[in-house]
């Protein structure tokens, strides 16, 4: 037997608790800001973050439908088995937008909001190693 035959151990139960609760988390919070930057008037918003009133309405509402369905592909796909390969894919997409927002952050001197991008970012990255490498979700047969 050449060690091509050898079938990789699968993922142990541990990972797949672990990925599942990133993916609940990624797709919770991302859902949750998402819908506060589409439908929250910008005063709200702008009482809360800085931002949001210094830059365009369309801006901001754009931002919220790209965190909803960065959400929703992390943790839907996988769940209905239908193209999980999507989960993937928005990981990586999370991963970007996280790095983006660091990057902007940061450019306005306003590291100090950045930790929950961070903590958003190494659960996107987690995602997208598990899901992508160590625990792949097949589709439904």
């Amino acid at each position: 037997m050449s060690i091509h035959q050898i079938s990789p151990s699968p993922p142990s139960r541990g990972l797949n608790i672990g990925l599942w609760a990133a993916q609940t988390l990624i797709f919770v919070s991302f859902a949750v800001f998402g819908f506060m930057k589409m439908f929250m008037p910008v005063d709200t918003l702008a009482a809360m973050w800085v931002w949001p009133g210094q830059l365009p309405t369309w801006f901001l509402r754009l931002m919220g439908l790209v965190d909803a369905a960065g959400g929703a592909g992390v943790f839907l796909p996988a769940v209905t088995r239908i193209k999980p390969g999507l989960t993937v894919l928005a990981a990586l997409g999370c991963v970007v937008l996280q790095i983006s927002a660091i990057v902007f952050h940061i450019s306005r001197g306003e590291a100090m909001v950045t930790p929950l991008n961070f903590v958003l970012l190494a659960l996107s990255a987690f995602i997208l190693w598990g899901r992508g490498k160590k625990a792949p979700i097949f589709p439904r047969a």
